[in-house]
């Protein structure tokens, strides 16, 4: 089992920047690599950034190239995603993700619990 909790959700203006991050705990040598995801009331859960956890690869969304980052520590094994430019449309629940590597939720078998993030106009 992989535990992951996240932390640095708030409220920005639209323009502003958050850093969240992840930490993980547990059976961690097994994790191939680790993404973040967002959900809004009534609509599905949407990827926004991956990496593989040995290094080398990065995946983005698109809605979210050249203003966030995803990277990873590994002696902390936590993973943080750093928002900039945020923009009202971004306002969401971001979820952690560790497993696998890909846009597709279901390549992820390890979740965390969620942390808000509101982008005022």
């Amino acid at each position: 089992q992989v535990q992951l909790v996240e932390s640095g959700g708030g409220l920005v203006q639209a323009g502003g920047s958050l850093r969240l991050s992840c930490a993980a705990s547990g059976r961690t040598f097994g994790m191939y690599g680790m993404g973040w995801f967002r959900q809004t009331p009534g609509k599905e859960r949407e990827f926004v950034a991956t990496l593989r956890w040995s290094g080398g690869i990065t995946y983005y969304a698109d809605s979210v190239k050249g203003r966030f980052t995803i990277s990873r520590d590994t002696a902390k094994n936590t993973v943080y995603l750093q928002m900039n430019n945020l923009r009202p449309e971004d306002t969401a629940v971001y979820y952690c993700a560790a497993g696998g590597i890909g846009r597709d939720v279901d390549l992820y078998g390890y979740w965390g619990q969620g942390t808000q993030v509101t982008v005022s106009s």
